[in-house]
C-alpha cells in the first residue's frame, strides 16, 4: 500500500471510527501499518544525518493505533493518524526526539523540541532564558529554522509565569510550557517521491534546537542497543 491509500484508510476510519468497521478492515490497515513502518524505516536509515540515535526498530518507534480511554469523554478506540517518535528510545524517547505523525486532510507533521516537562525541566529552561536568551533567540531566528517551522509553538502562558517580571526583554519565550518546532505537510507533500528526504530536511533544521535542549537539562540520551 503507498502512502496515499494509507491516509485514504485513516480518513475513512475518522467516519468509522468503530471495533466493527476496524476488524472488518483489518487487513487494509495492516497494509496501511506496513507502508508507514516501512516509511520509519527509511527515515532511520538515514537519521545519522541529523542525530545518534542508536540502533533504533521502527516497530519500537510507533505508537499503537489503539485509544486509550479510561479517562477521556471521547470513547473512539482508535487514533485516525499513524505516528513515531524517532529517538535513542524509540516512542519511550523523552528528549532528543522527532515526532512525524501521518494524518489525512493536510495534517502530517513532523516537530521536535522541548515536550512532556516536569516543573523542575520548565523552571530550569526558564531560569537559563532569562539568563541568557540570545542562544535561543539566535536559533529560531535562524534561515533555517524560519524555512521550516516559522517560529517556536506549543502552549503558553497568557501572562508572565511566576517568579519572572511581565516586560522580562525575553518574556516572549519564557511564557512558553514546551518549546516546539513543528512543520506541516499536507496530503500531496506526503506522496512525493521526495517525502522521506524532505522529513529529514525538517529534522536537521530542528535539531540545534532540540539539542539546545538537552544541554540545558544536562541530558545525554542513551542510545538503544
Amino acid at each position: 500500500m503507498a502512502l496515499g491509500d494509507t491516509l485514504t484508510f485513516l480518513d475513512e476510519l475518522s467516519s468509522n471510527n468503530t471495533k466493527e468497521w476496524f476488524e472488518a478492515h483489518r487487513a487494509q490497515y495492516e497494509r496501511a501499518r506496513a507502508a508507514f513502518e516501512d516509511l520509519v524505516a527509511q527515515v532511520i536509515a538515514q537519521f545519522d544525518r541529523v542525530d545518534t540515535i542508536g540502533t533504533l526498530d521502527p516497530k519500537d518507534a510507533i505508537h499503537r493505533i489503539h485509544r486509550d480511554v479510561r479517562f477521556s469523554h471521547d470513547k473512539s478506540p482508535y487514533t485516525t493518524q499513524l505516528s513515531a517518535l524517532i529517538g535513542p528510545e524509540g516512542r519511550k524517547s523523552m528528549h532528543r526526539a522527532y515526532y512525524l505523525r501521518l494524518a489525512p486532510g493536510d495534517q502530517s507533521l513532523v516537530s521536535t523540541g522541548a515536550f512532556a516537562l516536569s516543573g523542575t525541566e520548565l523552571q530550569t529552561i526558564r531560569q537559563q532564558i532569562a539568563a541568557d536568551p540570545q542562544p535561543l533567540r539566535a536559533i529560531v531566528a535562524s534561515a533555517s529554522f524560519r524555512q521550516h517551522f516559522g517560529t517556536l509553538s506549543g502552549e503558553q502562558l497568557k501572562s508572565a509565569p511566576s517568579g519572572f517580571a511581565k516586560d522580562h526583554p525575553a518574556i516572549d519565550f519564557l511564557r512558553y510550557k514546551e518549546f516546539l518546532a513543528t512543520c506541516h505537510f499536507n496530503d500531496e507533500d506526503v506522496i512525493r517521491a521526495d517525502f522521506v528526504e524532505r522529513i529529514i530536511a525538517v529534522c536537521q533544521a530542528g535539531q540545534p534546537l532540540t539539542h539546545w535542549f538537552d544541554q540545558v537539562l544536562g541530558v545525554r540520551a542513551k542510545p538503544q542497543r
